[in-house]
């Protein structure tokens, strides 16, 4: 095989898949601190050396560390609270590496199905797959962008919840608007998706991670695009409404993880995602209008 080493070299990240061992790395590090505000035990396995070489390579990492910690937090939260009020599924789409069915306690009559693309699931399986969750416990291997594929699996799932709550952490980003309506379509088409929950960035806040982050994700074939300049609201034409909305700064700023120099932007209130021209990222809680 001829060729250069930067014609054969082998990019940072090779695939959208790699940042979920990037995103593991991260809840690792937490993990390890007396402080910790959640606890992964399976993440340092998980994270493997990719995910620590994305970590030291990639300048946004450090910095800004606290944004992650903050999105896991908030996704912890809202989705043991809706546990709480009643939801007897959780779906998680485009699942990655994460692993709160293994760390979390939940009841055990809760159905959750994790769902994501056939290698990372089998990676996954390979790693954890003598651990064991106290609920009722499902991997679909399944390419979300197959809408034929994804509708027969929400009619399915749908058909076996009463309450569901969707989980995106991490997808929407990545996707084309026209692709974020249909997948909003399809997920409305099932009256028992009572919930779905998201991160989301404003317009501004994308610029500066396309500035910081996105070449490597561009890279890979997956650049960050969407965030819609009406925020949460952009969702409402396809039949869901914003319930809440938090700011990972001003969680992070709660949970003691923000940086020092970003702690009087945190005292603003939070714009719920409302103002496209200023930064803004974190959890949204959407329910089925």
């Amino acid at each position: 095989m001829g060729g250069s080493e930067s014609q054969t070299k082998e990019p940072l990240i090779r695939n959208i898949s790699d940042t979920a061992c990037w995103a593991a790395w991260y809840r690792a590090n937490e993990t390890r601190r007396e402080d910790a505000v959640f606890r992964d035990p399976f993440a340092m396995k998980l994270a493997g050396e990719r995910g620590a070489a994305i970590a030291r390579k990639v300048k946004f990492s450090t910095k800004h560390s606290w944004s992650w910690i903050a999105r896991t937090y908030l996704f912890d939260h809202f989705i043991l609270e809706q546990i709480g009020l009643g939801a007897d599924m959780v779906v998680n789409l485009a699942c990655g590496l994460d692993t709160r069915p293994l760390r979390m306690n939940l009841p055990a009559d809760l159905q959750w199905v994790e769902v994501d693309l056939p290698g990372i699931l089998e990676y996954k399986e390979e790693l954890l797959g003598r651990e064991k969750s106290q609920c009722q416990f499902e991997r679909v291997k399944l390419d979300l962008s197959d809408r034929e594929a994804r509708r027969a699996l929400f009619a399915r799932l749908g058909a076996r919840a009463k309450n569901a709550l969707i989980v995106t952490e991490g997808l929407v980003v990545y996707m084309k608007e026209q692709q974020v309506a249909e997948f909003a379509q399809d997920l409305h088409a099932q009256p028992s998706f009572q919930h779905w929950l998201m991160d989301l960035t404003s317009p501004a806040l994308l610029k500066m991670l396309q500035k910081k982050m996105g070449k490597e994700v561009a890279d890979a074939g997956s650049p960050l695009q969407f965030s819609p300049a009406q925020g949460p609201k952009f969702f409402e034409q396809f039949g869901w409404q914003a319930e809440d909305a938090r700011s990972s700064m001003h969680c992070a700023a709660k949970i003691k993880r923000l940086p020092l120099m970003m702690r009087l932007w945190a005292k603003l209130p939070d714009t719920k995602c409302q103002n496209p021209k200023q930064p803004w990222g974190g959890a949204v809680m959407l329910k089925r209008k």
